[in-house]
């Protein structure tokens, strides 16, 4: 099952984008850390290898290691599919010679997708050039640029049921985290939350407390003042 993207800004945001014809994908591949990496766990997942992948890396080994030591420990690693995407560094993959065709990855610089169950390769290739295309927007709308190029390529092959959106920032909590858990159209009603969540939800997160900020922004008028901020600099970015 699934395609999936991962994807890290000069900011140093990482995310994840991924859809598949099972429900709520979202619950199960994506995993992050702060200041470690992103990682999706596949196919016949092992739903284990997220949070073991990014021990791994904040212990200090490379991806490479990482997931090696994964598959190398698990019987089942021929029906897996892995990637991972360090917060530094280059990605690694791990296709394993029992997920169902069309299987398969591609390797980037800064980001990596992987996919089976697909309609063919060009699900994957189409949505890493969407991807690279979107330079310079949000990284949370290049990642869903690349899932919805993917679809339009023809997507998981059985059809369309779930996806999910993950961005990790600068503290433990996920900056968003967007999941649609059974739907017609899954990757359209992703955007939609997205959409949704420019409105309010993402300036907010932004005032909350966190590891910099101490107790956050308290008071109500000030948030609101940073709100209106938010949506201003929007608008000029998009003028």
């Amino acid at each position: 099952m699934t395609w999936s993207i991962l994807g890290r800004d000069d900011e140093g945001r990482l995310g994840v984008a991924v859809a598949s014809r099972f429900f709520a994908v979202g619950a199960l591949c994506p995993h992050t850390r702060r200041g470690v990496g992103a990682v999706s766990s596949q196919a016949l997942l092992n739903p284990l290898y997220g949070p073991a992948a990014l021990d791994l890396l904040a212990a200090g080994r490379s991806p490479f290691e990482a997931a090696r030591a994964l598959t190398d420990a698990d019987p089942g690693r021929a029906q897996r599919q892995l990637h991972l995407l360090p917060a530094s560094g280059k990605p690694v993959a791990w296709t394993g010679e029992g997920c169902v065709d069309w299987c398969g990855h591609l390797l980037d610089d800064d980001f990596s997708v992987a996919g089976n169950m697909l309609a063919g390769p060009q699900v994957i290739e189409v949505s890493a050039a969407a991807y690279r295309e979107a330079i310079g927007r949000p990284l949370a709308e290049r990642l869903l640029a690349a899932l919805e190029a993917g679809e339009a390529a023809g997507g998981d092959k059985r059809g369309k049921q779930a996806a999910a959106l993950v961005i990790q920032g600068d503290e433990d909590r996920r900056e968003l985290d967007l999941r649609v858990d059974d739907h017609a159209e899954p990757v359209a009603e992703l955007r939609r939350l997205y959409a949704v969540s420019l409105e309010r939800f993402q300036p907010f997160v932004a005032c909350l407390a966190g590891r910099r900020d101490g107790a956050g922004l308290t008071d109500r008028d000030e948030i609101e003042a940073r709100i209106a901020a938010f949506h201003a600099g929007r608008a000029a970015r998009l003028a």
